[in-house]
Parts: C-alpha cells; structure tokens; sequence
C-alpha cells in the first residue's frame, strides 16, 4: 500500500482548520513541500509541543511525504522565537540525515496563513482565488504531518492533540479521542477560573465564540486546534457580539480613508488587488450594500482570507472591515458570484517586509495578553466514557455511517466511510465500546465498563 492509499484509510484531513482531505491534496508533484509550523494564532500551543516532543516521527513523516510529491526543497517553517522547539527538530533532522531544512519565520501574524507562509518561504505569490500548488508548492500543517507518521504504521486519525489554556487552573495539551466533549477536556485542565465565560474554539484571531451554554454542546473533532477560555467582557468577545448592521452603519458614517487597513492588509502586501478601505467608502455612498455588488472593488471582498488583522491591528477607528467583507461575501454567493482567477503573476509589494504586525499585540489588543507568555508542556490523556463523533469533519460531502445502533466496535474500526466519487474522508471509532446512536450527523459511542 502506498502512503497516499493509507493516508486516504486513515481519513487524515487538515488539521489547520480547513479540513480539506490530505490523500487529495497531497497527491501532486511539487518544487517545494513546506511543513505549516509557525501555529499562527496567538495562544495555540499544540504544534510547539509537537514539535518538542514529537520531532524525530515529524522529521521521519516530512521525509516520506517530500518522496510521494517529488519535492526538490523541503522547509519545516517555523517561527525563530521557537527556541526548544528548534533545537529538537534540528537534533532529529541531523541524527536521521534527513533531506529536510527549517525555514525562521519572524514572530507576526498571520505567519501561519498558508499563502502567506508560501510568499516567505518562495518568494512567490499565490494568485487571487488560487492554491500554493499554483506556484510550485504544497503546504501542510504540522499536525497533521505527525497523524501521517502515524497512517503509515496503520494507526488510522482517531484522536486529536489540542491546547486548552486561557483561564483554566492548568494549561494544558490534551490528547483526546474524536468526539470528546468539551467539558472533559476543561476537565482534564482542571477546569475554569470563572464562574461565566466565554470559550473560543481554534485561535482567539479566526476562531469562533460560544458562550458557556453553547460550549456545553462542543465535541473535539478533526479541526479542533484548541478550546480557550475568556471572560465575558473580553474585548475580542464583545467586538465579536457587534451585530452586523452596527458594522455597516460604522462603516458609513466614521470609516475616514485612512486607508491603514489595506496598508496593513496581508493579502494586499502579497500583492492581491484588495483593497479594504475602497469597500469601505464605496459601503459609505450606497443605499444599500446590494447596489454595489456589481463594483469591481467590492468584489474584491470575496478574496479576503478574513485573517481580522484590519479590524484588530490597523483601524484607528474600532471598524470591522473584516465582518464587512463577510458581509458582502455572503450576498455575491447568494447571487452565485465567483471570483474569477486572473491570470499573469503577482509579486509581494517592497513594503511588506515592514507591515508585518507582531503577534503578541494581536493579543494586547484582544485582551488575552495575560495568557500569551505560557509554556505549556504537560499532555493529558482523555479518557472519555462517551464520544459523539461528527460525520461532518472535513471539506466535502459528509461521511455516511457503516455501522448500527448496538454494534461493538474497537478504536480504530471504519464507522464512517467516504461516499462514492465524492470529495471527502474516512472517520474512525476513536475508542473501544457499543454504538449507541447513529444518525446522518454522528455516531455515538459509549465504552463497554470492562474496556
């Protein structure tokens, strides 16, 4: 069996955030393989303890995975801040002779934005609407870089490592079964310093916001990059809760063209046509945002990565540009708009190299600064008596259950399987018991008491 054909049994996915099913993404040849490192919100730990402690089945993966896609440059990209977690992987790399390199990235954000991380590393600038491999080049991300070490020994992605930290008695890395809920992972923390709070599930940047209520429903999946626990009046928790036709009056009437926010704007500095500050003065003399769908300028909203760099970083106002575009997104895909790819090449503007925004002010700004400084290094292992694991983990058709209500099932045996010619992945029991429920969303397993 060839790596990719175990990956593919695996059902390894990106695990970024994204999703996308890595045997489709990974079967390409490429100039450069460049393993995502750099963990680019602020907070995650998960890939820094991975690194640590991980480093020689990391170095071992990259080098079988730079074989399958024919990669001539290998780059482990990372930030040059990450100290341990250089020195380990430098260790493994020299005492295994491995074809690998590690690039230093500077310590700003979005450093983990793939097409961002491309422009470092390459030079070369990803075209609006396109993919790294556009431009030679394939990005994955660390983690699930290490679950491919693991498919190729026939272990297929039934658990997931991932951060818990804010404010909780003990940060942590848990390693948790898929479909673990969030209260066993806070548990294994050893729970909330508040009474009420807030929890952001991946990054304190990109991540989504639930309060305490909706967090009770939270299962660990695929994507799962890290569960953090805030304050109710966190800023970051109260710019998210500005309702959208808040940010659009905002937007008209004190939006001043400063322009900070396209000035700032990764995207733009890698040489995208976006614009922010032309959506926003175009937003200001329209009756309505569906008068100005059909402006090239506005369109231009559809290519923004919705990093939240203008809104956090750049507006000396307190604007959303970001909610903004999303906004307008959502209506062009309503009218069924796609961004056309343009052709011919684009190159980084000279002023990027001194735009790019440090990441511990992302986190003064946020309000999360008090947790950024942490160094985690404790693993716990969860050991949940009960997983509801998604069907729906992944970019693409969900997976359709192969098992029923009362079947044993061991961790590791296929419960999910990828629909005929359909983009997607296979999911796995991720611990030993009987299935309980089986629905088109999820299966349901509790663990038999003697396993």
């Amino acid at each position: 069996m060839t790596l990719l054909e175990q990956i593919k049994q695996a059902g390894i996915v990106g695990c970024g955030g994204a999703g996308f099913p890595t045997h489709v993404k990974l079967n390409c040849t490429v100039e450069y393989l460049i393993v995502n490192a750099a963990e680019c919100e602020p907070l995650l730990r998960t890939d820094r303890w991975l690194m640590i402690y991980k480093a020689r089945e990391i170095v071992a993966a990259v080098t079988m995975i730079r074989e399958m896609v024919q990669a001539e440059k290998c780059f482990i990209a990372l930030k040059e801040t990450y100290t341990e977690e250089i020195a380990a992987l430098e260790e493994a790399i020299q005492q295994t002779n491995a074809p690998v390199k590690l690039y230093r990235m500077r310590n700003f954000y979005p450093a983990g934005d793939e097409q961002i991380m491309v422009c470092d590393v390459t030079g070369r600038t990803v075209p609006p609407t396109g993919i790294p491999l556009d431009v030679g080049a394939v990005v994955s991300n660390l983690a699930t870089v290490y679950a491919i070490y693991e498919a190729s020994s026939g272990k297929p992605f039934t658990s997931k490592y991932l951060t818990v930290t804010g404010a909780v008695a003990s940060p942590c890395i848990v390693h948790a079964p898929l479909g673990t809920s969030f209260a066993e992972c806070l548990a294994a923390a050893g729970g909330s310093l508040l009474s009420s709070y807030h929890v952001i599930v991946g990054g304190p940047m990109m991540g989504k916001c639930f309060t305490m209520a909706e967090a009770d429903k939270l299962t660990v999946t695929k994507t799962t990059s890290g569960f953090i626990l805030v304050a109710d009046d966190t800023p970051l928790v109260q710019k998210r809760e500005i309702p959208v036709s808040v940010s659009l009056k905002r937007a008209k009437t004190s939006c001043i063209q400063c322009s900070y926010c396209t000035e700032m704007c990764p995207r733009y500095l890698s040489g995208h046509p976006l614009k922010p500050h032309l959506i926003m003065r175009k937003l200001a003399y329209a009756e309505s945002p569906e008068d100005i769908l059909d402006d090239p300028h506005v369109q231009q909203s559809m290519i923004c990565s919705e990093c939240g760099l203008c809104e956090t970083y750049a507006c000396p106002m307190g604007l959303q540009p970001r909610q903004v575009n999303i906004y307008l997104k959502n209506l062009l895909r309503q009218k069924g708009f796609r961004y056309p790819k343009p052709e011919g090449t684009f190159t980084q503007l000279e002023t990027r190299a001194y735009r790019k925004a440090p990441s511990k002010r992302m986190a003064v700004r946020l309000g999360v600064d008090g947790y950024y400084d942490y160094k985690i290094h404790t693993c716990i292992e969860a050991q949940p008596r009960q997983v509801r694991i998604s069907l729906r983990q992944h970019i693409g058709a969900p997976s359709q259950p192969v098992v029923q209500c009362g079947d044993k099932v061991v961790c590791g045996q296929l419960i999910g399987a990828i629909p005929e010619n359909a983009l997607g992945a296979n999911i796995h029991a991720s611990i030993a018991g009987t299935v309980t429920q089986v629905s088109e969303a999820e299966v349901v397993i509790c663990a038999d008491m003697q396993s």
